[in-house]
Parts: structure tokens; C-alpha cells; sequence
């Protein structure tokens, strides 16, 4: 797309946090150009924070944002969607403390911007274009992005478990490619760890209809997997969400090896915190034939 875009109409859904267990209503409105992605506490005086990476508070098995001492949690989910499918203004009211976590995949949310429509402003959209490689890497893991005029994506996974093991995703991200391919996975986790994350507090609201579990020798869901390598793509999903922290579209290969949201955040910030890695560029100023913005309908 050239231009900016917004929500046509606000909708709205409700569900429970994954983390918290918390019962949530969520709301998605308009907003004007130049107004990015701004969450909206409504049981906290409408308290707003910005979808930003300079607002990154915690990122261990979820991505949260904290401006003062107001919380929105679990944010890559709903960020991953707006992002992949092309919406770069809106206001997301929520009257608790975590995004809802609907089914562990992004499927509602793509189905709640269906249903609102998309509008488009008369603003250009600038996106972010990696310049020189960039590099974040620690204990055999690491995340990278490399100059390109497209947005692409290699995810690459490895857990100790007989039905997940080793998975690899390449993919250049359209938002077709990403309600069909990615937007459908669910997140994941496994029996014999589920007890420990309570213990620390998470997981209060995971269920097998918010989540893939793993028993030792079988997945738990009745349905089964949506694909064999759910889970490569749920982290393709989660690192997409991560990125769109940065504020702007990126053009940019990004290659992911076992990383995860701590990761994410180390990248987004070596980034934004070194101007000479990227130029801000309209879809005008892209040159060559080869350009397909990773936000094209």
C-alpha cells in the first residue's frame, strides 16, 4: 500500500488473558494519520500507550508495554495482525490489563478487521528500510536482518520434543501469506513445563482452546495440529509482532534462529538506536522493479 490506513468502524471482542486469567473486552477504533498503534487503558482514565519499542517492560513469554506504571500485556498477537495485514492507525481500548487471547493464534483478529473494513488517508506511509545488516546473537541463538525491498521472513526452531524438533519457515510476508500461512497458529506449550509457568505466575488462562499442549508423546487438542510445524509459525507470528514495535513497515530480510521476545526487543532496539542501519522511505522513493512492500493488498 502507498498510503496510510486505519479501521473503517470499531469492533470489539472479549475474552480472558493468557497470563492473568483476567476476563477483558477490547475495543478497535479509528484513528487519524501519523497516530500509529495506541492502546487505551478504559478502566485506568483511558491511560494511553503507545505501540512503541521505547515502551518495551517485560518481555519473558510475552511481549508487555509499561508508560509510568500503567501494564498492557501479551501485545504481539494483535501488533502481528495490525502489522501483516496493513493497519498503521488505531486505538485499542482495553478495561484490563492483557490483550484477550481468543484462541492463541491471530485467526480472530484477522476476522475482527474483516469485519471493521479498512480505510485509507491520503498521508504516505514510511517504511523502514535496513541499510547494513544488523545482528543480535547469544548462546547458539540469534536474530538478524538484512538489507532487502521486501519484507521476508526465515524462522527457524528447535525443541527437544518427538513432534516438534527441528521446523523451518521462509516466507515473504503479504497479507495473504499471512492470514493463510501464519495468522492461523496457535501458541504452544508443554504438559510437563505447565505446572512450573503457574508456579511463576503465568499461564492462569491457558486451556486447550487457547493453546497447543504437548504431552510428552501426543498433542492434547482434540482437533490436533493446524499444521505439522504449528509451532515454527506461531514464533514467525509472535517475531513479526515483536518488529512491528518499531513503528513503521519494515523492508528488510529478517532471519531468526531460536530466538524469542527478549531477542526481538535486543534487535528492534539496536535498530531504532543507530539511525546509520536504516532510511525512512515513502513507496515512491523505493526504486526498481523488484519492490514489493511486505504491506501490498
Amino acid at each position: 500500500m502507498r498510503y496510510e490506513t486505519s479501521v473503517r468502524r470499531p469492533v470489539e471482542i472479549s475474552g480472558i488473558g493468557l497470563h492473568s486469567g483476567a476476563p477483558v473486552r477490547l475495543r478497535i477504533s479509528p484513528a487519524p494519520p501519523a497516530t500509529g498503534i495506541v492502546f487505551v487503558r478504559t478502566d485506568l482514565n483511558d491511560f494511553r500507550i503507545p505501540a512503541s519499542w521505547e515502551y518495551v517492560a517485560r518481555v519473558s513469554y510475552a511481549t508487555s508495554l509499561m508508560r509510568g506504571s500503567v501494564l498492557i500485556s501479551t501485545t504481539e498477537h494483535l501488533l502481528s495482525v495490525f502489522y501483516s495485514m496493513g493497519i498503521d492507525n488505531a486505538l485499542v481500548e482495553l478495561d484490563n490489563l492483557e490483550v484477550p487471547i481468543l484462541d492463541g493464534s491471530g485467526a480472530p483478529f484477522i476476522d475482527l478487521i474483516h469485519e471493521a473494513g479498512i480505510q485509507t488517508y491520503r498521508r504516505q506511509r514510511r517504511f523502514i528500510r535496513i541499510v547494513k545488516p544488523v545482528h543480535v546473537q547469544t548462546n547458539g541463538k540469534s536474530v538478524a536482518i538484512l538489507p532487502s525491498d521486501q519484507f521476508e521472513l526465515t524462522c527457524h526452531i528447535f525443541f527437544d520434543h518427538q513432534l516438534v524438533g527441528e521446523q523451518l519457515l521462509e516466507l515473504e510476508v503479504t497479507p495473504a501469506n499471512y492470514a493463510s500461512q501464519i495468522a492461523p497458529a496457535r501458541t504452544f506449550g508443554f504438559e510437563y513445563e505447565l505446572d512450573a509457568m503457574r508456579d511463576m505466575g503465568l499461564i492462569r488462562g491457558a486451556s486447550i482452546d487457547n493453546a497447543v499442549c504437548f504431552t510428552r508423546t501426543q498433542v492434547a487438542n482434540p482437533g490436533g495440529l493446524r499444521f505439522p510445524d504449528e509451532p515454527c509459525r506461531h514464533k514467525a507470528l509472535d517475531l513479526i509482532g515483536d518488529l512491528a514495535l518499531i513503528g513503521k513497515p519494515l523492508l528488510g530480510r529478517v532471519v531468526a534462529e531460536k530466538a524469542g521476545h527478549a531477542m526481538h526487543a535486543q534487535l528492534v532496539k539496536r535498530i531504532m538506536s543507530d539511525p546509520s542501519l536504516y532510511e525512512v522511505v515513502t513507496y515512491d522513493q523505493v526504486k526498481g522493479a523488484a519492490f514489493q512492500p511486505a504491506l501490498v493488498s
